[in-house]
């Protein structure tokens, strides 16, 4: 639920849990001391356990300057780092959320371990026991968490200091530039955030890429990848939204598997 306070404040009430909007609160400092360049993110003006007040953000139209700008912002942000996967924002220890789902936070040194203990297997679980993955496709899930364990996709990128839950209503598109709001911060791959993006779509998406693309330097073939790191939204929604988003992850566990 969320009530307006102010012409100029938004204030987010009725948490998912006690914890979740300090938690949200630690993840936005986070992300705004990612340094010089980086994506900007909305201002926190109080937090308690239940509620959140913000700085009131006002949406324009997207533009494809400020998609630019934003696409080599989030690759800055990225690159601000973390000193672990699954490495928690600082000033937060435990778990997080992501939407109103549980998110484990334990630091961890390889990607793939990481992604595969903490980002599919515990919602591929979840999505069984409601009815919203097959057999089949929890089958997949292991198939691929299986290659992930061994470090098949693991490469030289260090930990990324991710959003975590950056679909395209958390992009607003202010006339001060993107702005970003609901954070699941932690530190993981890069790929992540921009795989959501691609997911679920967002305005000037082709210019977000390609700048981001330049910014990260990211290595030839990373487009091949996307769909792995669209695993972990697929799974969560598939716990949240139904069996449609169960269907979509098995296909897509199907290719990596």
């Amino acid at each position: 639920m969320t009530e307006h306070r102010s012409s100029d404040l938004f204030v987010k009430s009725r948490p998912p849990a006690p914890d979740a909007y300090p938690c949200e609160a630690a993840g936005l400092a986070w992300l705004a001391a990612a340094g010089p360049g980086a994506a900007r993110v909305v201002q926190v003006e109080d937090v308690t356990p239940e509620r959140l007040t913000l700085r009131r953000l006002t949406p324009t139209r997207p533009t494809r300057a400020a998609a630019e700008s934003f696409g080599g912002a989030l690759a800055r942000t990225h690159a601000a780092g973390a000193t672990a996967f699954g490495q928690p924002p600082d000033g937060w220890t435990g778990d997080g959320y992501i939407g109103t789902q549980p998110l484990r936070l334990v630091p961890t040194e390889h990607w793939g371990t990481f992604y595969a203990e903490q980002r599919m297997l515990p919602y591929a679980d979840a999505a069984v026991r409601r009815g919203n993955l097959s057999a089949r496709g929890r089958g997949l899930v292991e198939r691929v968490a299986e290659r992930l364990r061994d470090g098949q996709f693991d490469d030289e990128r260090p930990p990324a200091r991710l959003h975590g839950d950056l679909w395209t209503g958390n992009v607003i598109f202010t006339a001060d530039g993107v702005m970003l709001i609901d954070p699941a911060a932690h530190g993981g791959h890069g790929l992540t955030d921009l795989a959501m993006l691609h997911l679920f779509g967002a305005p000037e998406l082709g210019t977000i890429t390609s700048a981001y693309a330049d910014t990260a330097d990211l290595p030839t073939g990373w487009p091949d990848l996307i769909g792995l790191h669209q695993l972990h939204p697929l799974l969560v929604h598939a716990v949240t939204h139904g069996a449609s988003y169960g269907a979509e992850a098995e296909t897509v566990a199907d290719r990596y598997a």
